[in-house]
C-alpha cells in the first residue's frame, strides 16, 4: 500500500512517467467529458458514474503503456483517442448524439462534406490535441516503471468496474438505464459521457438486436389503432378542391426566422415574402425541425411517409428496401402520377437512389445530368440558381411533365448547406449586411438565405405559366434547422441577432396555391407535413394517415417534440385527451415500423 502511495503521488522517481501517463490519460477523457457537455448539457457531470467510469477507463487506456513500457506506445494510444473522441464530439455539434456503430463504415462519404466538418471544429477542441504532446515531453526522459506496479493498477481499474456495474445493475440494468437517459428529455445525451462512447457504441447494438429480434407488430398495431381513433383522419373542408399534382421544394438548412425578417432596412427573404401575401398561400412558420442522424434524408421520410427518424440509426443507410407508404404512391394510386426528384448530389449520397426507389420514385435525376457551370460550397456542388434555371429547361422540354399529366416533382437545393459560404461574385450588391456586427458564420447563413430566396422564382415562374397550375400543389420548406449548436451564441452576441434569430429551431411550411390558404401560428412538427398534404391533395382514404395531425384540423393543438434534443414545446394540454403518451413514444414505434417492415405486410 506504501508503494502504490508513493506510486499515485510520484514521490519516487521511477514512478514519475507512469503517474504523467495515467495523469494524461485522465485529462484526455476529461477534455471529451467537458468539450461534450459544452455543446450538450452538464448535467452529467453530477452523476458519480462518469468519474467511476472515467478513471477506470483512463486506467485500461494506460495499460499499453504499463505492460510495454515504451512512451511511443502510449503518444500513439492517446493520438488513436483524441481522434476518436474528436469524431464523436464534431458528430455531436450536429446531431446531438455519438456516431451510431454502422456509420463508423461510411468514412468514405466524408469527402463530400469537408467544409462542414472543418467548421465544426472548436478552438477548445485543441486543447485534447496538446495533451498527448505534453505527455510526450514528460515522459520521454523518465526511466520506465517497475512492472510491479502493474498488478495495483489493475485491480484498481476491476474494483472501479465492479463498482460501476453494481451501481448500474441497481439502476435497472445496462440497456434500460442506457435507454432511460436517451428517451429523457433533459438527459438524453447524457449516456455518452457517464457510460463513455464504448457504451453507447454498446448500447446501440444492443438496441439494434433487441429491435431485430423482438416482434413489435402487437405493439405497432396498438400504437395504430390508439392514434387513429385519437386524432381525425386527414380532410379538407366540403367547399375546398383537392389538388392532384405536388411540386416539393425541399430549401437545404432553410429556417423560419429569415422569413419576413428585415435586416439593415431590407427583406431577408423578399420573394418568399411575396408568397405569403398570395391570397391561395397556406403558411405555417413554427414547425419545429424533427430530423435526427440523417438530417437532410431524415425530412424526406417525414414530408414523404409521415414516420419519425429512427432512434440510433440513419433509416436510408440501413433499411433502404424497407416498404416505406408515400405520398408518391398515393398519388399513384389516385391518379396514376409518375413522381420525379431531382437533386445535385451524387446517388450514393445518403444512399438516394435507393430510398427514392423505396419511396416510389420512378426517376432520380442526380449530379451526373447537370452542366457544372456554377457552383458554391466546398465540395463545390450545383449552385441552387443553376440548379433551377437548368431544371427548368427539362421541363421546358415536355417529356418530364407533359402539360395535364399528374406529377410529383421533388427538387432537392444545396447552396444553404453548412457552412453557407456564398462566392463574392454571387453577392446581392444590393444587400450588404457588413457592419451590422454580427457573428461571421450568421451573416453567411443570412446572405444565403436571401440568395436561395432570390433563385426561387425561376422555377415558381415555371409552374405558374403551365396551364394545369390550379391543380398544382407547390409546396417549399426547410429540411432542417441550419444554426446546430451555435444557436445561442449567436442570439447572445448582439441586439440585433438577439431580433431576428429565433431561440426555436423551427423550419417554414409554404404552400402555394393550397385548397385552404391561410397562417397557423401554432407550433407543429414536421410530422405534421404528411398528413397536411395528404388532406390539400384529396387523399385522406390511403391505408397511411401517418404519425402526426394535419395542420388543417383545428383541433389539433399546439405541440411537438424535438428528435434531436427530447425538448417539448408549445402547449400539451392543448392536445386531446390520451395524445400525449402516443406522441412521445411515437419514435420508438416508427422504429419498430421501419425495423421489423410492417408495411410489407399491410
Amino acid at each position: 500500500m506504501k508503494r502504490f502511495i508513493r506510486l499515485i503521488s510520484g514521490r519516487d522517481t521511477w514512478a514519475r512517467p507512469l503517474v504523467a501517463a495515467l495523469t494524461s490519460s485522465l485529462a484526455m477523457l476529461l477534455w471529451f467529458d467537458i468539450d461534450w457537455c459544452m455543446a450538450t448539457t452538464f448535467r452529467a457531470m453530477s452523476d458519480p458514474l462518469l468519474w467511476v467510469n472515467t478513471i477506470a477507463v483512463a486506467i485500461l487506456l494506460s495499460l499499453p503503456y504499463i505492460f510495454i513500457r515504451r512512451t511511443w506506445v502510449h503518444i500513439t494510444v492517446l493520438m488513436i483517442a483524441y481522434g476518436f473522441l474528436e469524431a464523436n464530439i464534431m458528430y455531436c455539434r450536429t446531431y446531438l448524439t455519438a456516431i451510431p456503430p454502422e456509420s463508423y463504415f461510411l468514412a468514405g462519404n466524408l469527402t463530400d462534406f469537408t467544409a462542414s466538418l472543418i467548421d465544426s471544429i472548436r478552438a477548445f477542441d485543441i486543447i485534447g490535441l496538446f495533451i498527448p504532446l505534453t505527455a510526450a515531453l514528460i515522459m520521454r526522459r523518465q526511466p520506465r516503471p517497475a512492472r510491479t506496479l502493474t498488478p495495483p493498477l489493475i485491480c484498481t481499474a476491476i474494483i472501479l468496474l465492479i463498482i460501476s456495474a453494481i451501481t448500474v445493475e441497481n439502476r435497472g440494468g445496462f440497456y434500460n438505464t442506457y435507454d432511460r437517459l436517451v428517451q429523457s428529455c433533459y438527459y438524453s445525451t447524457c449516456g455518452v459521457p457517464i457510460y463513455t462512447v464504448a457504451g453507447h457504441v454498446a448500447y446501440s447494438l444492443m438496441d439494434n438486436n433487441r429491435r431485430n429480434t423482438a416482434d413489435a407488430t402487437p405493439e405497432i398495431d396498438r400504437w395504430i389503432s390508439t392514434h387513429d381513433s385519437i386524432v381525425a383522419p386527414p380532410a379538407l373542408p366540403d367547399s375546398a378542391v383537392a389538388r392532384k399534382n405536388l411540386v416539393l421544394i425541399i430549401c437545404e438548412s432553410l429556417e423560419s426566422w429569415p422569413v419576413e425578417a428585415t435586416i439593415n432596412g431590407k427583406e431577408i427573404t423578399p420573394y418568399l415574402n411575396s408568397i405569403l401575401r398570395d391570397t391561395t398561400t397556406f403558411y405555417a412558420p413554427n414547425v419545429l425541425t424533427q430530423v435526427a442522424s440523417g438530417r437532410s434524408v431524415d425530412c424526406q421520410l417525414l414530408i414523404h411517409s409521415g414516420l419519425l427518424p429512427m432512434n440510433g440509426s440513419v433509416y436510408s443507410m440501413k433499411y433502404p428496401s424497407v416498404t416505406y407508404p408515400s405520398l408518391n404512391k398515393a398519388l399513384r394510386d389516385r391518379h396514376g402520377s409518375l413522381s420525379y426528384i431531382f437533386t445535385c448530389d451524387k446517388p450514393i449520397t445518403w444512399n438516394q437512389q435507393a430510398i427514392s426507389r423505396a419511396f416510389g420514385y420512378d426517376v432520380l435525376i442526380d449530379r451526373s445530368a447537370w452542366r457544372m457551370d456554377e457552383m458554391v460550397g466546398n465540395p463545390a456542388k450545383l449552385s441552387d440558381g443553376s440548379f433551377l434555371r437548368q431544371s427548368v429547361e427539362k421541363l421546358n422540354e415536355g417529356t418530364i411533365w407533359p402539360e395535364g399529366e399528374p406529377r410529383m416533382l421533388t427538387f432537392v437545393t444545396y447552396s444553404g448547406h453548412n457552412p453557407f459560404r456564398l462566392p463574392e461574385n454571387m453577392h446581392d450588391p444590393d444587400f450588404d449586411i457588413n457592419g451590422m456586427g454580427l457573428p461571421r458564420r450568421l451573416a453567411d447563413y443570412i446572405t444565403m438565405a436571401h440568395y436561395t430566396d432570390s433563385q426561387l422564382h425561376t422555377l415558381i415562374d415555371y409552374l405558374r405559366s403551365r396551364t394545369d397550375f390550379d391543380d398544382t400543389l407547390v409546396v417549399i420548406v426547410g429540411d432542417h434547422e441550419g444554426l446546430a449548436g451555435d444557436r445561442r451564441d449567436f442570439i447572445n452576441s448582439s441586439t440585433e441577432a438577439a431580433r431576428i434569430v429565433s431561440p426555436r429551431q423551427y423550419t417554414p411550411f409554404i404552400v402555394l396555391n393550397s385548397p385552404v390558404a391561410g397562417r397557423t401560428d401554432c407550433v407543429a412538427g414536421q410530422i405534421d407535413m404528411y398528413p397536411t398534404l395528404l388532406a390539400m391533395l384529396g387523399l385522406s382514404d390511403y391505408e397511411w394517415h401517418g404519425q402526426g395531425r394535419s395542420m388543417l384540423d383545428p383541433a389539433r393543438g399546439s405541440y411537438a417534440i424535438s428528435m434531436m434534443t427530447g425538448e417539448e414545446v408549445g402547449d400539451s394540454t392543448s392536445l386531446a385527451p390520451g395524445l400525449l403518451p402516443l406522441l412521445r413514444s411515437a419514435r420508438r414505434t416508427s422504429d419498430a415500423i421501419i425495423r421489423s417492415d410492417y408495411f410489407s405486410t399491410r
